[in-house]
């Protein structure tokens, strides 16, 4: 992999750099100012680029959104496109994407999502995933509203955050309003887009056609792989959801699923035993999107108005799944005076969603076609039986005489009549009065609030196989939930402005300020108990047991803040700022809930010492902050609360199963970095590079107790984690002509992290579980997200030792060696773009290099012998002669004995869990463009000023993976479910898209 991606990279950068910059341009005569722009900075303060002593990544609306299909996810276009930033974006239909900011932070939490703001206000971005991936809820935004991204990486930048800021900040601006083609008149913008998906065929499973159902030759028939009927002709077992059973042989008449089913033409009927003509590649249907724009402005200069509205239309890889979601948002500054401005910006996101896919192990149908399945069963048979009975004909039932399924749905019956739905209401409001008392005084007054309300419902079909249900756990062949999530964020901000010069050279700028902030977080679940009365109506009162009281959730919480800054500019030369912020908690006990937060920053402008013609801008900076965060709600003090359960339905009432500490403190961490910034020849060649180190400690984590205390764990202060690493911005104009301009973004990060402490008798903390007893964790002296299992036995040689008996690999006994990491050693991405006068393209080129997974799918799916390479040759009668040593160190020379009987070579049965851990390093091509837009000349003299034809692409090749029959960066979820382990994944599809834009 090592040698495959470097040589991509060469390709990329050696294509970049090969054209000279002998074609030199007209002289620049722009000032720094212009060479490094005024960015938008912590609580919406906007400040020159070129004072700035921590690094920040500024992406324009155009980088974002200009490349790639509509995705409806803001998070997803990120990817590849900021060093220091990773991004993880998963299938799942609406689902999250996980953002990260150099490196995992903390032990607990949400896998280190950082804050995002809107033009200084905060938002909620909480990942919603279990069962189901809901989404993040940056999701929420229209992406037509963002006029620039500026990401804020370090302690420093976002210090005065304060306890939101231990992850790092995503800053937001949103558009002001432009005038039309006259001057002050209105300016419309309408844009349409179409988006199709197409199935990337090396992220599905390749299965073998040469056998077919069965775990191996133990049934009543001569050869053993078929049950036989009293009259001694053969039937499949179907009961067996595994490959590993007779080789096909057209000759062979064998009754089918569909012989015992009175409404199909095979009713009665043997049929060949061959293996099925449409897999379950079939069951996914092309997604496609619809989305249809207008934004209305106005701007003279002072005032301005922009309204936008936003339909998104979306059907799923999966049937029956559909989402629709609708944006209204608006924003208005206005000069009521000279002196006085206000601003307000609104938005209103209606999104209904139908159809989401289960994630995870248990009931989720991918998991099935990954890892359970029977080659001989045609998928589209299956639909036809589904449409024709709308019942639940599986290909998986007990017996001929039993229908009923024995581990698997009907995939159309579970699609069309298990569904989930969701409706999620979300609006994100702020209100600002601004006064200039002069030149040197100023104050904000600011009022935000942000508030989603969703409703979900889930069902489970009369007829359904029979799985846990609802509030009590019991097992149900039908059922109904639903469950109401309601969350708000209010923030109130005041803050003064000023700015001095101190002498004609010196001067000084900054804020005094405070915040105050209301939360709240409520969930209500009630469910069905035992099945439904009447099958098909979804309704609580439907119930044939006696339902159970709702499990309610409340909590609120409030911090108040105060913060403030001083920036020194010398000469226009040097800068120095400091900030301070301090915050108190309602979730931490009087005495622990007040805290504070500082940062100091330095830059020095070396081209003003060094005049050369070549250097137009050369900066050196250096900084270090404190930042940190609080606990979660009510983990100080054990509260009583209630629960339902299966006891009568009784109400009861307990405390929670873990102890609370009153003694938390809050989490800190203290961060040191040092940077460079270089523009050269006539701003051709730009550089940025940043090293930094953080040390986090005080986490809050649960450690387990001894569970003769009547509790599980205690929630502690523990654990000290160092994150260190460096990140690279390069920007080449390799050619610049009247006519044609090409561009080369390129940007890349290492990131190293070790957890230095845990706790005194803690060496070890488990942060999830996975199948197989395969875990997630945390070491002490090790790198963060250490993946343990069963390994194989080595011999004092190295290698790896085999029973001379059974020719199988010897495998460890417990499940505690090392065998992976989830942490990637470093992140890239390389943009090319291309103008030539009305005609723009460009590519993305996504790279991560490192980091592991375990695959749940080829850790059973090799067992039920699905997979093409388990059918290669005499791998299933003579079996396979693995590499590696006997005890005594002579090479092995003997094959895997009864290779026919199920997981016998390979799979979870013969192997240790280290053999199904891959490598997730990639590289994509995420974005491709190409836009032409057409010249004035034939504008002139219409109504239009611009219009313009886009084709995109995203995802549009996997140029290398190691990881088979998956995309290795697909997860479960948001957070830690993201990575790590591979399990029931929805294919990666290839998306193509066409947009119209005409602005008038």
């Amino acid at each position: 992999m090592k040698k495959l991606t470097k040589s991509v990279l060469a390709v990329v950068l050696s294509a970049s750099f090969s054209v000279t910059y002998a074609q030199k341009a007209k002289v620049d005569t722009a000032g720094t100012k212009d060479i490094e722009g005024v960015v938008v900075t912590a609580l919406g303060i906007k400040r020159e680029k070129k004072s700035l002593g921590y690094a920040s990544q500024e992406l324009k609306a155009e980088a974002l959104t200009d490349g790639t299909t509509k995705t409806g996810n803001v998070a997803q276009l990120l990817s590849g496109k900021a060093a220091g930033v990773q991004v993880n974006t998963n299938n799942n239909f609406g689902g999250s994407t996980n953002i990260v900011i150099r490196g995992i932070k903390q032990l607990a939490g949400n896998g280190g999502s950082p804050l995002i703001v809107i033009d200084g206000s905060p938002i909620n971005n909480n990942s919603l995933s279990g069962t189901y991936d809901y989404g993040n809820f940056l999701s929420d935004l229209n992406p037509d509203d963002i006029e620039s991204m500026n990401i804020l990486k370090g302690a420093a930048a976002s210090a005065l955050y304060g306890e939101r800021a231990l992850n790092g900040v995503v800053v937001i601006e949103t558009k002001k309003g432009r005038s039309g083609k006259k001057e002050n008149s209105w300016g419309v913008t309408l844009t349409s887009d179409v988006n199709v998906g197409f199935i990337d065929k090396s992220t599905f499973p390749e299965y073998q056609s040469r056998y077919g159902a069965g775990y191996g030759p133990y049934y009543s028939s001569p050869d053993g792989y078929f049950e036989v009927n009293g009259d001694g002709t053969y039937e499949v077992v179907y009961g067996e959801d595994a490959s590993y059973g007779a080789e096909f042989d057209p000759n062979l008449l064998v009754y089918h699923w569909d012989a015992w089913d009175p409404t199909s033409p095979n009713f009665g009927k043997a049929k060949p035993w061959v293996a099925a003509k449409n897999g379950p590649i079939t069951y996914f249907e092309n997604p496609t999107s619809f989305v249809n724009s207008v934004s209305l402005e106005r701007s003279n200069g002072k005032n301005n108005f922009l309204l936008n509205f936003s339909n998104f239309d979306q059907s799923g890889l999966m049937p029956n799944s559909k989402l629709k979601k609708n944006v209204f948002s608006t924003r208005v500054n206005y000069a009521l005076s000279e002196k006085l401005t206000a601003s307000i910006y609104s938005t209103l996101t209606i999104q209904d969603t139908r159809g989401r896919n289960i994630t995870g192990y248990s009931d989720n149908l991918i998991t099935g076609f990954r890892q359970w399945w029977q080659t001989n069963v045609d998928i589209q048979d299956q639909k036809a039986a589904y449409f024709r009975t709308k019942q639940n004909v599986t290909w998986n039932r007990i017996s001929a005489a039993d229908g009923y399924p024995l581990y698997w749905n009907n995939p159309y019956f579970q699609a069309y009549e298990n569904y989930q739905s969701d409706s999620r209401n979300r609006t994100f409001s702020y209100g600002q009065l601004k006064y200039d008392f002069n030149k040197n005084f100023g104050i904000l007054a600011k009022v935000s609030y942000d508030y989603y309300d969703m409703i979900i419902e889930e069902r489970l079909a009369a007829g359904s196989l029979l799985q846990a249900f609802g509030n009590s756990g019991e097992n149900a062949d039908s059922g109904y939930s639903k469950q109401n999530i309601k969350s708000s964020e209010a923030n109130f901000d005041v803050i003064g402005n000023y700015k001095f010069d101190l002498t004609d050279n010196i001067n000084v700028s900054g804020i005094v300020g405070g915040n105050v902030r209301r939360n709240m977080s409520q969930n209500d679940y009630a469910s069905t108990e035992g099945g439904l009365i009447v099958p098909g109506l979804y309704a609580l009162s439907n119930s044939k047991g006696s339902v159970l009281p709702t499990d309610e959730y409340l909590a609120k919480w409030a911090t108040a803040s105060a913060y403030a800054s001083a920036s020194f500019d010398f000469y226009k030369t040097f800068y120095l700022d400091g900030t301070y912020r301090a915050d108190k908690s309602s979730n931490l006990k009087k005495g622990n809930n007040v805290y504070d937060y500082y940062s100091v920053t330095g830059a020095l402008l070396l081209n003003q010492f060094i005049k050369n013609d070549n250097i137009n801008f050369w900066k050196l900076r250096a900084n270090y902050a404190v930042v940190g965060g609080s606990t979660g709600n009510y983990a100080t003090t054990p509260l009583l609360y209630g629960y339902s359960g299966s006891f009568s339905g009784t109400p009861l009432f307990g405390i929670p199963n873990s102890i609370g500490n009153p003694d938390l403190l809050p989490e800190r961490s203290k961060e040191v970095e040092v940077g460079m910034e270089l523009k050269m020849f006539n701003n051709r060649l730009g550089l940025d590079v940043a090293l930094y180190k953080t040390n986090t400690f005080n986490q809050i984590i649960p450690v387990d107790v001894s569970t003769s205390t009547g509790m599980f764990s205690v929630i502690r202060n523990a654990g000290e984690f160092v994150n260190k690493g460096v990140e690279v911005q390069l920007n080449v104009v390799p050619v610049r002509t009247k006519s044609f301009e090409w561009n080369v973004d390129l940007n890349w990060s290492k990131n190293e992290n070790e957890v230095v402490k845990l706790i005194d008798g803690l060496s070890v903390y488990r942060l999830g579980g996975y199948q197989g007893g395969v875990s997630l964790n945390a070491f002490e002296g090790k790198e963060y997200g250490a993946l343990l299992g069963t390994d194989y036995v080595y011999h004092e040689n190295g290698q790896r030792i085999i029973d001379p008996n059974t020719g199988r690999y010897l495998r460890t006994a417990e499940s505690n060696k090392v065998i992976g990491n989830i942490t990637p050693d470093w992140i890239g991405g390389v943009r090319n773009s291309f103008s030539y006068k009305n005609l723009s393209a460009g590519f993305l080129i996504d790279v991560q290099h490192g980091g592991d997974t375990f695959s749940t799918d080829m850790y059973y799916g090799l067992a039920t012998g699905l997979y093409a390479e388990t059918a290669v040759g005499d791998y299933r009668t003579a079996g396979v002669v693995h590499q590696g040593v006997n005890p005594n160190g002579n090479v092995n020379t003997k094959a895997t004995i009864s290779p026919g009987f199920y997981g016998n070579v390979d799979g979870y049965r013969r192997m240790p869990n280290a053999r199904f851990v891959y490598d997730t390093s990639y590289v994509k091509l995420r974005e491709a463009n190409i836009t032409y837009k057409l010249p004035q000349s034939i504008l002139a003299g219409t109504f239009m000023e611009e219009v313009k034809f886009s084709l995109v692409g995203r995802n549009l090749w996997i140029i290398h993976k190691n990881l088979p029959y998956a995309d290795p960066e697909a997860g479960t979820g948001g957070g830690l479910r993201s990575k790590g382990n591979s399990i029931g994944v929805l294919p990666t599809t290839r998306d193509l898209g066409f947009s119209v834009s005409i602005k008038f």
